[in-house]
């Protein structure tokens, strides 16, 4: 794979809410000068978690132009052409997708729904944090993988790697 353009990378999750736009947010914050990010769900919401956005804003990362939306803006004509393509919730992961053009590399990055986090305000927020950690981490080693020396199977299989090793040490 070239290393002289920008990749584009889209994030997956049932609502396009929490997990997903921390994913998007977090890539474009850390790589944004060799990765574009988007994210997107199946069954999108009216709009981001207002938890996600305040963390997101309390890590100086900007939270302009994010939004829920469907997937299927992304698998029409005109759409950015994928690199590749995280699903993020185990929901996603196992519903069947549109066909993307050009082929993207695909992994399977779970992690818990920080949404689904019950108790106070300050319980939910930590939920939010452990989440993001876990989506930056990956993020940051995945943004590290040699991708003009590896070929399309060795990243694929480097990109899958991530999350399953990630996940089996609970980050």
């Amino acid at each position: 794979m070239s290393e002289h353009r920008k990749y584009n990378v889209l994030f997956l999750c049932t609502h396009n809410s929490a997990r997903s736009i921390l994913a998007e947010a977090a890539l474009n914050q850390l790589a944004g000068d060799r990765f574009v990010g988007y994210s997107a769900g199946s069954h999108p919401g009216t709009a981001p978690n207002p938890f996600a956005l305040d963390l997101l804003r309390t890590q100086g990362i900007p939270t302009e132009g994010l939004g829920s939306k469907s997937w299927d803006v992304f698998a029409q004509d005109g759409a950015p052409k994928m690199d590749f393509i995280f699903t993020v919730c185990d929901d996603a992961a196992g519903e069947v997708c549109p066909i993307w053009p050009g082929h993207p590399a695909k992994a399977h990055w779970g992690v818990a729904d920080p949404s689904k986090a019950e108790g106070s305000d300050d319980d939910k927020r930590r939920a939010f944090l452990q989440a993001f950690v876990q989506m930056k981490k990956r993020i940051e080693l995945f943004t590290n993988l040699p991708f003009g020396k590896l070929d399309r199977i060795a990243i694929q299989q480097e990109m899958q790697s991530i999350g399953t090793t990630l996940r089996a040490k609970g980050e």
